[in-house]
């Protein structure tokens, strides 16, 4: 008996597809003999799998309902399916949400295709792996370390996906339409495409200058900058010495605060500090993490953090000290662990809002307990409190108590360091009051502030951040996209690419164009040979020169890697003959083929247009799946797709006496004389004009002036 399951192959669909318009991986596998066994035949299976992964009762399947999945399994369901729903719920519980999976049979018994969602294909891949290892053990009655498995995924998502502050800017611009692409491994990501295109890095963005980054970093620039505006610093000077520190807080007055020139973080920060040795030791500290070392007036009140965003106040959290107070038995460091380390919030990843508090990793916290006069194993006398932290995690959100006259201050230092987007740390006792009526002080303007404290705060609201960063990139009424055009078809897609980027390029445009002939630039050839392709797609989305794009898109490359764009303003669709896209990645029908080129019409967007065959009866047909507008274009004007539509008012590209004309209804206007069309002398007139029908139609789409469109058809030659 063959009972296993093999992965035949693994396509990582890398955008919109058949199955989705989200990347996909897409197995092909073999379930062998486990085709005669469904799992109500193999005793234990459900037992086993419904104890392992409980969670799996939220799997609605087709079924509808909770715990849908659950009860397939129970009455008889095939690995395939089954390893769908397990890979999925795999990427949940590592963190990596995922709802959308399918589970296909293909012509060849027991081969299935096997579709899940996948927000990172590595992590996809050995979630997919680990849920076969686990089906097979589940059937094979054998264990399965389910803990370790979570474990190592999660691990390996954390460090792969997507950190939670440039998550959430990301998910703002999907929420507003607009498209991303992630430029490396790390969290440097695009949004919008080609020359409308954004950048961003975590909480920087590519309006971000370098040199208000470089003042921020500058702690004592930064504050005679402020100064010299009106807003309220700290007294203090850089110091050269621990003897040089303590004479700096005598001619301020004690207490002090004693942080590095260039940190940030809060590392290296000491507060409150009133003796020359707690000076001396902070001095040390401090230098560790700089390469100066600053002296300041100390400011009573909380640590607050103010997230300022295009010139505008997002958010704002407080922080707290901590501190544990003594039982005459226990060391203050299993102090800390049962008073402090014990609260759900604190954590070692970023789901916890406050850090863990580990002494032997924080000098700040050692350098605390020895100013009060103990040692880290110290017993306190019952009920002493010890102060471990001053200023604890800033994680608490006081967004709507900030006064009016704070946010204008913060916003204006902000402005004067020149950051969009700035992390303003102040200090003050209540911040619902103006802050000269409490003597409260800016400390610190940070570039590229941490944003997980107004996203997942200890207590209080979360703040819209991410969409606040989006709002300032991309105002309202733009969505960071350019034009785009995608060509799929049979016959004829490569002519309409070529045809349809000449015309935009009369437009005006910097024009991009990737197809079977190559990839261009403004008219330029960069790289030779067949560029139709997802590469070579998204290299003209990246090109912040283009203006518009124009994508050849073969069913070859919807099916192998999915196309490079979300959406587009016009798909076109040239015509299908399904016997000549049989034989590949099983498809083997003219509903199957059907399928595959209706992912160009998916795509177009609301305000888009698709521009079909209307003399092609299949191409017809996927009118109705448009999300936006339908121009028919065909050299017979007479069939039903056609003149039906014109009876409803809109819009067509038909050949009639002689001339490619455009009809709106019954209004019709004639663009040129197909005898004029050099294209029509290079042989297959017929089909030849089909395909300039098309290009007409796309134009016509986009809004190009109707004499353009005339001169660019008449002028342009195949070769």
């Amino acid at each position: 008996m063959n009972k296993k399951i093999e992965f035949l192959k693994i396509v990582p669909l890398r955008g919109p597809n058949i199955w989705t318009y989200r990347p996909v991986l897409e197995a092909w596998v073999d379930i062998g003999d486990l085709e005669d066994s469904p799992s109500n035949t193999i005793p234990g299976f459900y037992e086993r799998l419904s104890s392992w992964l409980p969670s799996l009762i939220e799997h609605r399947c087709g079924v509808g309902e909770r715990g849908g999945f659950l009860l397939r399994v129970r009455e008889g369901t095939w690995p395939g399916h089954i390893l769908e729903h397990v890979t999925l719920e795999l990427q949940n519980l590592a963190g990596m949400q995922s709802g959308f999976g399918k589970a296909r049979s293909t012509s060849v018994r027991g081969v299935y295709k096997v579709v899940v969602r996948s927000r990172h294909e590595e992590v996809s891949r050995d979630c997919l792996h680990a849920a076969r290892d686990l089906v097979m053990a589940a059937i094979e009655d054998r264990p399965f370390d389910i803990p370790a498995t979570v474990a190592r995924l999660r691990d390996l998502a954390d460090s792969l996906c997507l950190g939670p502050s440039t998550a959430c800017i990301v998910d703002a611009a999907s929420d507003r339409r607009i498209p991303s692409i992630r430029l490396t491994e790390g969290n440097l990501v695009q949004l919008g495409y080609g020359a409308r295109s954004r950048r961003i890095w975590t909480a920087e963005t590519d309006q971000t200058s370098a040199i208000a980054e470089s003042i921020s970093s500058d702690k004592d620039l930064t504050k005679d900058l402020l100064q010299a505006c009106g807003v309220p610093v700290p007294e203090g000077r850089i110091v050269e010495s621990p003897e040089d520190a303590w004479e700096a807080a005598e001619e301020i007055g004690v207490p002090v605060v004693v942080k590095p020139r260039d940190g940030n973080h809060g590392r290296g920060v000491s507060t409150e500090l009133m003796t020359r040795e707690e000076i001396a030791a902070a001095y040390k500290l401090a230098l560790d993490e700089g390469s100066d070392v600053l002296v300041e007036r100390f400011v009573r009140g909380n640590e607050h953090r103010l997230l300022v965003v295009g010139g505008r106040l997002a958010a704002a959290a407080r922080g707290e000290s901590a501190s544990v107070t003594g039982d005459s038995r226990s060391t203050i460091i299993e102090l800390i662990d049962t008073q402090i380390n014990t609260d759900p919030r604190r954590g070692t990843t970023e789901d916890y809002p406050l850090n863990l508090v580990r002494v032997d990793e924080d000098p700040a916290v050692r350098l605390e307990i020895t100013r009060q006069g103990f040692t880290p194993d110290a017993i306190p006398p019952l009920g002493v409190e010890v102060m471990i932290q001053r200023n604890g995690n800033v994680a608490f959100d006081v967004t709507d108590l900030v006064h009016p006259d704070v946010a204008a201050t913060v916003c204006l230092a902000a402005r004067i360091v020149g950051l969009d987007i700035a992390g303003v740390d102040l200090v003050a006792e209540d911040i619902s009051r103006p802050l000269d009526e409490q003597r409260g002080a800016i400390v610190e303007v940070n570039a590229g502030p941490g944003l997980l404290m107004h996203l997942k705060p200890a207590s209080g609201e979360p703040r819209p951040i991410g969409r606040a960063i989006v709002d300032s990139l991309f105002p309202e009424g733009e969505n960071g996209r350019i034009p785009v055009v995608g060509i799929t078809g049979t016959n004829g897609t490569n002519l309409v690419a070529r045809l349809v980027a000449h015309l935009l390029h009369l437009s005006g445009k910097r024009v991009s164009l990737a197809c079977s002939d190559g990839l261009y630039h403004d008219q330029r050839l960069v790289e030779n040979g067949n560029r139709a392709t997802w590469a070579a797609a998204r290299k003209i989305l990246l090109n912040r020169v283009a203006e518009a794009a124009v994508f050849e898109n073969g069913s070859d490359m919807i099916l192998s890697e999915g196309l490079a764009y979300d959406r587009c303003q016009v798909g076109v669709v040239t015509n299908i003959d399904p016997t000549l896209h049989f034989g590949k990645y099983y498809i083997e029908t003219p509903d199957q083929v059907f399928n595959v080129l209706r992912t160009q019409v998916d795509v177009v967007l609301p305000d888009g247009v698709a521009v079909l065959n209307g003399n092609d009866t299949m191409v017809a047909e996927m009118a109705p799946l448009c999300d936006g507008e339908v121009i028919f274009f065909g050299a017979n004007p007479d069939v039903p797709a056609i003149t039906e539509h014109l009876t409803q008012g809109k819009r067509a590209v038909l050949v009639r006496d002689g001339f490619v004309t455009l009809a709106t209804g019954n209004e019709e206007v004639q663009l040129v004389e197909t005898s004029g069309i050099m294209l029509a002398e290079a042989g297959a007139a017929g089909l030849q004009i089909e395909h300039v029908l098309a290009a007409a139609g796309s134009a016509w789409a986009l809004g190009l002036p109707l004499e353009l469109i005339r001169a660019g058809i008449e002028t342009f030659s195949a070769d």
